[in-house]
């Protein structure tokens, strides 16, 4: 496969751009989260707390809708990853799906909650799948090329960590905006005629909020960030990349198989168990009381922040002192115990170390994606080696294609699982039973699937040393980029 490359002699290659990037382009990329957080989770978010808790349509149906979306996102990101890799415009070939996609996505974003109420339940369930429809190819389009975009942006081992670490610092801004989210639907100014909250209208409103800022975030992106490999190698070397290698071609390449098993693994798991979560600061800790559970749902959104941001440096830390396989492991034992301590930590006579369950998994969470998207741009590098080409949208869209599938199995399941609990939204307090199967799952299940992650990472073949090999070689062959 080496004898696709196209050699250039390092004396006649342009004058590499230096590997460590300014503050202005890490954080101009890492704005991107608040499109990439909103536009994929904030919908999965509040879908059940707006439409099974408000609008009493059955989980079943919620979560059907959210594993077809997932489904849908993971074919149109195929496409969008191939597509980019091969556009030639002025602006490059990821930018002008940054700027398009992202302002359609923010004015998309308030479309998904417009229903009227009084509606039966196959009238709610068509109108929730066609508007995902239609909303997640705009993601995609986004998505995948600001994805790829943030693997290529360096050829420094270590400075692509940073790059992710700073995308993880601004990432929970957003991620607190959605723990915000269900307590803003029940505010006083969105009650109805008898006092109670509309939880339809404060969505539509705060949808419409986030949507004008993914929108700002977009063209900041678009003006602030610039494609390094595009100008100096893509542009003159090389060819148009086959649809079929998008899957075929990417998914023969041992490491990145390797990767994907461990992010199948964490991803599945930890979808599967969606809803439980919400439903044990409900129904458990707070008996029943929506507007106080959305109270320490925010609280709990805080927590995760906090702990969010501690874990990024702190895992950064590692990666850099050891090597980023040695960080993902510690991070994925750390995640084990997190969710085995969940069963203590939801307790309602003790409610604020719920706090702490939503820390620590929010801690283990960010050093996952922070390393995830690290290791990912060093597997492109692999890549390149082996065929002379950069395929970062390719490795971006199967990725995503893969992911997407799972954590559709995962979020699909997790409405059925909630209502093998015994779970039933009409009853104002669940039964006993019920309330144990949601404890017990909630630790379970997460588990199950992070053993898996685990040993999946102790077997990836590209260490410090190996990374440090490859880019001398790849040097040697095309010069410094």
């Amino acid at each position: 496969m080496r004898g696709l490359a196209n050699p250039t002699s390092t004396a006649a290659a342009p004058a590499p751009v230096s590997e460590r990037l300014p503050m202005s382009q890490k954080v101009g990329w890492g704005l991107g989260a608040f499109l990439d957080m909103w536009g994929h989770w904030l919908y999965p978010g509040l879908a059940f707390h707006v439409f099974n808790v408000f609008l009493g349509v059955a989980p079943g149906l919620i979560s059907t809708v959210q594993m077809v979306k997932v489904g849908v996102d993971a074919a149109s990101d195929a496409i969008f990853g191939w597509v980019s890799d091969n556009t030639r415009t002025r602006f490059g070939r990821r930018r002008p799906f940054i700027l398009v996609g992202g302002v359609l996505a923010g004015i998309g974003l308030p479309l998904l909650f417009a229903v009227g109420r009084g509606w039966s339940d196959s009238e709610y369930f068509v109108f929730m799948l066609v508007s995902t429809i239609l909303y997640v190819p705009v993601m995609s389009c986004f998505n995948m090329p600001w994805v790829s975009l943030g693997a290529e942006m360096t050829p420094d081992y270590h400075e692509r960590t940073n790059v992710m670490s700073i995308r993880m610092v601004i990432q929970q801004l957003p991620a607190l905006a959605m723990f915000f989210a269900a307590q803003f639907t029940t505010l006083a100014i969105f009650n109805d005629a008898n006092g109670k909250p509309d939880i339809l209208k404060g969505a539509q409103a705060y949808c419409s909020i986030l949507g004008a800022l993914m929108v700002v975030a977009a063209i900041t992106v678009f003006l602030l960030v610039r494609e390094r490999y595009y100008d100096n190698l893509v542009k003159r070397q090389q060819p148009k990349i086959a649809f079929a290698d998008t899957l075929g071609r990417t998914l023969k390449c041992r490491p990145f198989r390797t990767l994907v098993i461990m992010m199948m693994a964490y991803g599945l798991g930890t979808a599967m168990v969606s809803a439980l979560g919400y439903y044990a600061t409900v129904y458990f800790v707070c008996k029943g009381d929506v507007a106080l559970a959305t109270k320490w749902n925010t609280a709990m959104g805080v927590s995760g922040m906090v702990f969010g941001f501690l874990g990024i440096p702190f895992f950064n830390r590692l990666a850099h002192r050891f090597d980023k396989r040695i960080g993902m492991a510690t991070v994925l034992a750390m995640a084990i115990c997190a969710f085995v301590g969940d069963w203590w930590l939801y307790d309602p006579a003790q409610p604020a170390l719920q706090m702490l369950a939503c820390g620590f998994v929010a801690f283990t969470g960010s050093g996952f994606w922070t390393l995830y998207g690290s290791v990912l741009a060093d597997v492109v590098d692999y890549d390149e080696l082996e065929t002379g080409q950069r395929r970062e949208g390719s490795f971006s869209a199967c990725q995503s294609w893969i992911s997407k599938v799972g954590i559709a199995l995962g979020v699909g399941a997790s409405g059925w699982i909630l209502q093998f609990t015994g779970f039933d939204s009409k009853l104002p307090v669940q039964t006993e039973h019920a309330i144990f199967m949601i404890r017990i799952l909630l630790s379970s299940i997460p588990v199950a699937g992070l053993v898996v992650a685990l040993i999946a990472i102790l077997r990836f073949p590209l260490t410090a040393k190996r990374m440090h090999e490859i880019r001398a070689e790849l040097e040697a062959r095309r010069g410094r980029v």
